[in-house]
Formats: C-alpha cells, structure tokens, sequence
C-alpha cells in the first residue's frame, strides 16, 4: 500500500488521465445470463451465487482498469452472503489491487469511541494476524454523524496504515435534503457543519502529502451542485467522492465542478450506469451478448464525457 492514500489517488488520477470511479455494486439477478448459467442459475445456492459473483466482478475489474483511477466495492452487496460474500469482497479487494487501481471500501461504519477504533481496525488496517493473507481496500466510507469523536480514530488508523476515509457529508438521495440541508440556528446547513468538522480533522500537517492532499477525504453528492459545490473552494486540501453520475441523474458539467482547476481533487462514481451497460439497447445494439464490450465502452463515454466538461 501506498505511504499516502492522498498522494496515491493524485498520481493515478494523472496516470489514467480519469476522474471517474466505477462503483462494483453486482446484484446477482441482473448479471450476464451466461455467467449465471454456467454456475447453476441458483439464486438460492450460495455457491452458485458467490461463483457467478465474483466471475463477473473480476472480468469487469479486468476490463475497466486500464481506464480508471480507482474502484468503489459495495460491501453490502457482499455482507448479505455472510462469511462467503466477506471472503469474495477481499478477493476482489485483492485482485483489484493487483490491476493497479485504487480500491475504495464503501463500508459507512460509524460510531464512536473503542467501537469506532475496532470498526477501522477490521477495514482499514493491515491483520495483525500472521495467519491471515488479507489486503485492505485503499479507502474506506464512514459515516461522520457522530462529529470528530467517529472521524479520529478512522483517520489516525488511516495515517497508520498509508490508507484514506472519506466521510459521508452530503448524500446524494432525494430524501437526504430534509436533514442534511436543515439549518442552525445561524442560518447554516447541517452537511456544512459536518464538512467544518471533516476538513478540521483533514488540514491537519500530519494528514497532508507531498501533493498537497490528505488522506481524508469527503462524499459529496453530485444531485445538488448548486448548493455543495461551494466546497471546492473552501477545501482545496481534500479529495471529495461525488455519487450520483450517471444512474442517479447527475450531468458531467455539474460532476465536475467538484473539480480543481488541474482536473483533480474529485472522484466521479458511476455504479449501476456501468457495470450493467449490457442492459442498454444502445451498447446492445453494437456490441450484441458481448457484455464486457458494453462494459468498457460505457468507461471509455463516460470518461469521454467528463473529460469534455472540464475543458474549461
């Protein structure tokens, strides 16, 4: 692992020449039918499932990473097959690694105190276990709603271990607008409060790299640029992780606005807008059954989209 998440991010950014961050989110009703027959086609049988599973993700890790800086896994759509899907996600964790791109654990622990150091203990940190070959992702989500007291212990693990955290600041659902945007008593929104309280624990000397970035970042979602996207400028230090590309209806202009002038200091997500581009007449019209052609021309437009946007 890299000495400094921060500095690792920058330095893929610049060698793919990508800000886009494909989310690995498989739902096992929607893979390729015949990855799915070729397992059983059970949906009740683990094995048939974690197979077809983990075929799909490794071959669409295959295909994607040489166009992309970094990986977001999904552990939800893995802890839900008990300990076979924890074993699945730390051997995509691992495989993706292998290929060159950062990985991104999409966990959202959050909570405080000794729970909160063992919860970035078991997903950030490298076993202390000599028994144990695991690789951890480069970065992982947190929920910061505890303020300070569930960011520290995440971020010092972080410093630790060479990895990053981004804190979940601003989603990127409808519904999230009427907490996240609710006001203080001075007028100011709540997901303000939090990215204040973030980027304290972020600007600090010793979680700044070479490349001027720390190793915490935060999730901002890319549904509301009106009103999130003034973060850029108050926080030059920080990498943000912006959701709702593509999928969710988030348009590249206002994705990239997350951007800094050098076309850093934002990951762009696109989960089910990518990996189920075989769903698409458009790309099943050219490329047929073959779906990880669909796959990689859905990486290769959607860079080519984003990268038209910051010709500003």
């Amino acid at each position: 692992m890299a000495k400094h998440f921060g500095d690792a991010l920058y330095n893929a950014v610049l060698d793919k020449d990508s800000i886009l961050c494909v989310g690995l989110d498989p739902v096992y009703g929607r893979l390729p039918e015949d990855i799915r027959k070729r397992y059983g086609n059970s949906a009740n049988n683990i094995d048939s499932v974690i197979d077809a599973t983990l075929e799909f993700c490794t071959r669409t890790l295959k295909v994607i990473s040489e166009h992309v800086p970094a990986v977001k896994l999904n552990s939800a759509y893995f802890e839900k097959y008990y300990w076979d899907g924890i074993e699945a996600y730390y051997s995509l964790i691992t495989e993706a690694e292998s290929l060159g791109v950062q990985v991104i654990g999409d966990v959202k622990r959050g909570d405080i105190g000794h729970t909160c150091t063992a919860y970035a203990d078991a997903h950030i940190k490298e076993p202390k276990f000599k028994s144990l070959n695991v690789v951890s992702p480069n970065a992982v989500t947190i929920n910061g709603f505890a303020g300070a007291d569930g960011i520290i212990p995440f971020a010092d693990a972080a410093n630790d271990s060479g990895s990053g955290i981004f804190v979940w600041v601003r989603a990127s659902n409808p519904s999230a607008a009427r907490l996240q945007d609710a006001l203080t008593e001075e007028g100011v929104p709540f997901y303000q409060i939090l990215a204040e309280i973030t980027a304290e624990i972020a600007e600090q000397p010793k979680r700044i790299g070479e490349s001027g970035y720390s190793n915490v970042g935060m999730v901002i979602g890319g549904t509301t640029p009106e009103h999130t996207s003034s973060l850029r400028m108050k926080y030059p230090d920080v990498w943000f992780l912006v959701p709702g590309f593509g999928s969710q209806g988030g348009d590249p202009t206002d994705c990239i606005r997350f951007c800094k002038p050098d076309k850093t200091g934002a990951l762009i997500n696109s989960s089910r807008g990518i990996i189920y581009a075989y769903e698409k007449p458009e790309y099943k019209e050219q490329f047929g059954n073959d779906w990880e052609s669909c796959i990689e021309q859905a990486v290769i437009d959607a860079n080519d989209s984003l990268n038209q946007a910051m010709q500003f």
